[in-house]
């Protein structure tokens, strides 16, 4: 029988221990494991290569999203490496959104002028110039929705379409709605991507990252060249990932409906210009949320009305809003996009992108949300009157 991601977060990893019969798992900090005889390792040997928790974790990511096996990596952004590291090669093509992590932004755009391979920022909810990307029979599209701050949706299953058809893989950055309210593997996705930073932990207190294959083959890849190359978890963020994946669905899911409560408090303030939430009926991605998500998250960006001492007192008058980079946690923080997470953009790849230097993004926690609105319209009245 088929479980739901709320029964798998909860139930991954427990009663597994026959020595003590520990319903919780514990953790295994041997950095190496003894060979039964000569010649004769056990199922560890390393823990690079293999630690019994994070085997627990990984199995839990690996059925959360419907795969065939995960990778568990010290960082988001050493998971897209990994997965990079062992699907291009040199003179290979990766096709990227234009309005993508900054970081995931930093990191093909270094590697390429390297020339570890070669990468097309495209927006890909244009067809016509991703079509033109997808001519130069890229190996690998990597797709980002909702994206990085601008919350705009793509159409995974036709993306993907299209991709396969030229060859290509496609891997899909799943971090901002995780497996509860999205799952792209089965939209026609080959890899799954996750900074587990963010909502898979929750805290605020880990940083590791996620690559979830869905063919075994490509899977037992990632896991050679992770030990490889040497990017895999430790055994106690995997404790902590792993504790954090148990309360995942009811966090995202009471995040959700705070950030909706929030997003119906903006729509009515002046001194917000534009609002970026796929909830909106005027999202231009609205639609294809519906069909894809089964919600909208907890993430939300607005535009301010105002200049940069504007922002400045805004952001200072907030008292529950963190101003912090990062996402996912129970805490609500709040970021200045263009001097924060995308600070490693040139200001031209952000206006191309659509990111303005009047942009905050928000990530909504699970605080009361009548406190939160309280706390914003206490900002705005601040900045307001001067």
């Amino acid at each position: 029988m088929a479980r739901k991601p709320a029964t798998i977060a909860i139930h991954s990893g427990l009663n597994q221990d026959t020595q003590f019969g520990c319903v919780v798992p514990p953790i295994y900090l041997s950095s190496t494991y003894n060979f039964t005889e000569y010649n004769q390792p056990r199922v560890h040997d390393y823990s690079r290569r293999g630690n019994p928790g994070r085997d627990m974790v990984q199995n839990a990511l690996a059925e959360l999203e419907g795969g065939a096996g995960a990778v568990v990596t010290s960082s988001g952004m050493s998971a897209i490496h990994l997965l990079c590291t062992t699907f291009l090669n040199p003179g290979d093509w990766i096709v990227a959104p234009h309005d993508c992590y900054g970081g995931s932004y930093r990191l093909f755009d270094s590697q390429s002028k390297r020339g570890a391979y070669n990468v097309i920022f495209v927006d890909q909810s244009d067809e016509t110039a991703l079509k033109a990307a997808l001519a130069k029979a890229p190996k690998l599209v990597l797709i980002e929705t909702p994206s990085n701050p601008l919350l705009r949706i793509v159409d995974i299953q036709h993306i993907a379409e299209l991709a396969h058809q030229s060859g290509a893989l496609v891997a899909v950055d799943n971090t901002f709605l995780s497996p509860v309210l999205q799952q792209p593997l089965s939209l026609g996705a080959d890899f799954v991507i996750h900074s587990c930073t963010k909502y898979l932990n929750g805290h605020s207190d880990v940083v590791a990252g996620t690559v979830i294959a869905k063919d075994p083959q490509q899977a037992e890849e990632l896991a050679w060249w992770a030990n490889n190359i040497g990017v895999t978890g430790g055994a106690f963020d995997s404790y902590l990932l792993l504790r954090g994946i148990r309360t995942l669905a009811p966090r995202i899911l009471l995040q959700q409906k705070n950030a909706q409560e929030i997003v119906n408090y903006l729509i009515n303030q002046p001194l917000v210009k534009k609002l970026y939430y796929p909830a909106l009926a005027d999202h231009t991605g609205h639609e294809i949320a519906k069909r894809q998500q089964k919600g909208f998250g907890a993430m939300l960006s607005f535009e301010l009305a105002g200049d940069e001492t504007i922002i400045r007192r805004f952001l200072a008058a907030l008292e529950l809003f963190t101003l912090a980079e990062s996402l996912g946690g129970v805490e609500t923080l709040i970021s200045h996009t263009a001097t924060m997470t995308h600070a490693g953009m040139t200001p031209a790849a952000r206006a191309k992108a659509g990111i303005t230097d009047e942009l905050l993004r928000i990530s909504v926690g699970i605080e009361d949300s009548q406190d939160l609105i309280a706390d914003l319209e206490n900002a705005f009245r601040i900045v307001t009157q001067g």
